[in-house]
């Protein structure tokens, strides 16, 4: 009968390099399609909505009152903005992903290049942090 082979289990240990990591993605996303931070995206005010103003044909020639709908509170959308008002949040949304695409691709790039090569020419500094400072002081589960 064949031997089997014994499972090995990895230890479970929070990266605080790679959570760094994360956040600067999440970061990336949110502002290029809501036009706010990870933290306002969950915390931020709930003031999207629509005015009517008039058009600029109408302030010109001063004749007859025509209106137009005017998306305001955009700039920065919010879980409330999204729940209070979806189809306006996610068609500005949308919008924004449509528009900031090259942008947060060629920023996730360099995010990814960065952190890579940072990772790789600060090895030996980041494993003696890791054995000296962090397994003594903060316990086995977190690492830098």
């Amino acid at each position: 009968m064949a031997k089997r082979k014994k499972r090995s289990r990895r230890r479970k240990s929070f990266s605080v390099l790679n959570a760094l990591e994360a956040y600067v993605y999440a970061t990336i996303l949110t502002e290029g399609v809501a036009g706010n931070s990870p933290v306002g995206l969950i915390t931020g005010a709930t003031n999207i909505g629509q005015v009517k103003t008039l058009s600029k044909m109408q302030q010109v020639a001063g004749e007859g009152a025509s209106y137009d709908m005017v998306t305001v509170g955009a700039e920065a959308i919010s879980l409330g903005d999204i729940l209070s008002e979806p189809s306006l949040a996610l068609g500005t949304m949308a919008n924004n992903f449509q528009t900031n695409l090259a942008p947060m691709a060629i920023a996730a790039f360099g995010t990814s290049i960065t952190f890579r090569i940072g990772k790789r020419l600060l090895r030996r500094p980041i494993a003696n942090i890791n054995r000296n400072i962090m397994v003594p002081a903060l316990g086995a589960g977190i690492r830098l």
